[in-house]
């Protein structure tokens, strides 16, 4: 019975044993899946149409990612493509982490950046803000940049010996004014018993004070030009613009062919003959041999500085006459000040707190 019982376990035991030792069979293989072809977003040759587009308030118009057209760039939560941009200006880029694997199609998202401390408040990246009413300021990865609300404005015009800066209420920025109103309108002492009631333009009138500008640089470098400036020399001492015709040099003559020998300029060219002048069709009644600023072949530059302004009578073609002034330069000096034709900073240089205006 025992040997019988041992039979039995022994050959349950070799029954368990020898599954475990056998050789499986390998799991049926997968399908083969077919291979994906990406879609291809831009084409060339490029096809863009002849108006570009015109984008909504604050989108940018970019180049499209093919490089080949104009289009308005992608903003944040909208789809983009390797053809469509997202808006770089807003910091934008495009995010293609949930079209995994194919990376097609994404998503407009803000670049993320470190933010920004000024005086004690945090502002983060790509944030505008404005510390105050005279800046705008923008948080860009750490920097803080700013943009002047208020522009330096010029100054008033010429003639104020006194211009200042005040602030007045109300106003953000500071506005020019001229301090020199109080003393023009202060009554001369003989005049004060009548003057204390007297009007203020009568007041202006009796105590007006001549203030003229220089004549400003010539419109054009050659040929007839336009100068003007600002004066109120008159019986009603109102501030009113002159112009006179100019004439620096003439366009069709090579002045360098009359250099001597060995130099580098020509100060003062005289024409050979009289001649008269004209404008517009209209010739002057009289024949004239101006003078002409020079010309140099080095870094210098011949202006004028002897110099008057004289009337010249024109005859017209419809049978009228007409009057007007003419520059007539005296003399012309060559130095290395030279102004740019038409630079309103160019003769403001002798004026009052001129470093300021510029900067």
């Amino acid at each position: 019975m025992r040997r019988l019982l041992h039979w039995i376990l022994t050959a349950s035991t070799i029954c368990q044993v020898v599954p475990q030792n056998s050789t499986t069979m390998p799991p049926a293989t997968s399908p083969v899946t077919e291979e994906y072809v990406r879609v291809q977003y831009c084409k060339w040759p490029c096809e863009c149409p002849p108006v570009p587009p015109v984008c909504a308030p604050g989108v940018s118009l970019v180049t499209d990612g093919c490089d080949c057209c104009k289009t308005c760039a992608k903003q944040r939560g909208e789809n983009c493509t390797e053809a469509d941009t997202c808006d770089p200006h807003k910091g934008l880029y495009c995010d293609y982490s949930r079209d995994m694997p194919r990376y097609e199609v994404g998503v407009c998202g803000q670049m993320t950046g470190v933010g920004c401390v000024l005086n004690g408040v945090r502002y983060l990246n790509g944030q505008s803000f404005q510390p105050n009413c005279k800046y705008n300021c923008t948080c860009l990865d750490g920097a803080v940049g700013c943009l002047p609300l208020c522009l330096n404005s010029p100054p008033p015009l010429v003639w104020c010996q006194n211009p200042k800066r005040i602030k007045l209420a109300g106003k953000c920025c500071e506005q020019w004014i001229c301090d020199d109103v109080r003393r023009l309108r202060k009554p001369s002492p003989r005049h004060v018993a009548s003057a204390v009631y007297a009007d203020e333009s009568e007041s202006w009138h009796s105590n007006c004070i001549v203030q003229t500008t220089p004549w400003s640089t010539c419109s054009k470098t050659c040929g007839m030009g336009i100068s003007t400036r600002i004066s109120n020399d008159n019986d009603k001492c109102k501030i009113r613009t002159e112009s006179r015709l100019c004439n620096m040099r003439p366009c069709n003559v090579d002045i360098t062919k009359h250099f001597r020998p060995g130099k580098k300029c020509l100060a003062v060219y005289r024409e050979p003959e009289a001649k008269n002048f004209t404008i517009s069709g209209c010739v002057s009644k009289k024949a004239y041999r101006p003078k002409y600023c020079g010309v140099c072949v080095d870094d210098r530059c011949c202006n004028a500085y002897k110099s008057k302004t004289i009337q010249v009578q024109y005859d017209c073609p419809d049978g009228t006459s007409q009057s007007w002034n003419v520059l007539w330069i005296n003399a012309c000096f060559c130095n290395l000040s030279c102004k740019k034709p038409n630079d309103l900073f160019a003769d403001l240089e002798s004026y009052h707190d001129f470093n300021e205006i510029v900067n």
